[in-house]
């Protein structure tokens, strides 16, 4: 249990970096996202190669796989969405409502009743974004799209834990990968269509971001996520998905000077939040350690 738990935080940990990332590379989101997955997919496909593990999935399998590789990019693209309409600080925050939508989602595919410590966790963390929204209004646009953003990471971490149960980390994620860059693929026409944008190649820094963001942020992060989630819940690693805040907006305060634009109703409604994840590591850890004295 204790490796899942330095694992799970590990992973965040690159997480934190996306949102970073996101904003420095000039291109708009929805190419950041298909090149992220291109890139992904790629070394995801030389590493099952290398190690022999490269199989194909029964058609019922994929077909799972793939709707969860939806999901993901359209988590992606509202994301980067959120941090360009808004700024790192703030979308990260109010990304941070996944823990409530974990504590609805997570019941209906597991066939029980919400736990009301969940909930009530859940609702702590929307009073915090609450207090973000209403004194960073200017946002709006970007706190919706973080939002939004949240729920389908919720939704498809819920997803993964199932599927984490039955087949390798790196195979799942490489076909999730795939399969979402397929669908953008397909929408990316539209998508230029609806905004008058036209498809890019990046440049050189671009790239070297891109390629951190790929292999780093994605292949590394996903995988030993997907390993953390066969020894602990989802609801548990979404909630602490809330530190990631902490480490992007540090770093969005370092490099961009973000704290320019915050205010103190920002820093107390983030307070709240990164005070809901602590409250529940900790009750977390007491029933582990329940569980072990009941054992012995």
């Amino acid at each position: 249990m204790r490796q899942a738990y330095l694992l799970m935080h590990l992973a965040i940990l690159l997480w934190g970096l996306t949102g970073i990332l996101g904003k420095v590379i000039t291109l708009s989101e929805e190419l950041i996202v298909w090149y992220r997955m291109l890139f992904t997919a790629l070394s995801l496909a030389i590493l099952l190669l290398w190690n022999k593990n490269f199989l194909l999935p029964k058609p019922a399998d994929l077909a799972r796989i793939s709707f969860i590789g939806v999901l993901i990019s359209l988590h992606w693209v509202t994301f980067y969405a959120a941090i360009k309409a808004s700024n790192v600080s703030v979308s990260l925050s109010c990304f941070s409502s996944l823990a409530l939508f974990t504590s609805l989602i997570e019941p209906f595919y597991e066939k029980r009743k919400p736990h009301l410590s969940e909930v009530l966790l859940g609702i702590f963390v929307i009073a915090g974004i609450s207090i973000i929204f209403s004194v960073q209004q200017f946002y709006a646009k970007g706190i919706i799209l973080a939002l939004i953003s949240a729920f389908l990471a919720a939704w498809f971490t819920v997803l993964n834990k199932r599927e984490a149960k039955r087949f390798d980390a790196s195979f799942i994620t490489f076909y999730e990968m795939l399969t979402g860059l397929i669908f953008l693929t397909a929408l990316l026409p539209f998508y230029f269509s609806y905004t008058g944008r036209s498809f890019e190649i990046p440049g050189l820094s671009d790239t070297l971001y891109l390629l951190i963001l790929s292999i780093l942020c994605t292949t590394v992060a996903f995988t030993i996520s997907m390993q953390a989630l066969k020894k602990i819940n989802a609801f548990t690693m979404n909630l602490s998905v809330n530190l990631e805040p902490v480490y992007s907006i540090i770093l969005a305060i370092i490099i961009f000077n973000e704290d320019e634009m915050l205010n103190p109703g920002f820093y107390a409604g983030t307070l709240i939040i990164l005070i809901s994840v602590a409250f529940h590591s900790a009750m977390q850890y007491r029933h582990n350690r329940q569980k072990v004295d009941n054992y012995k």
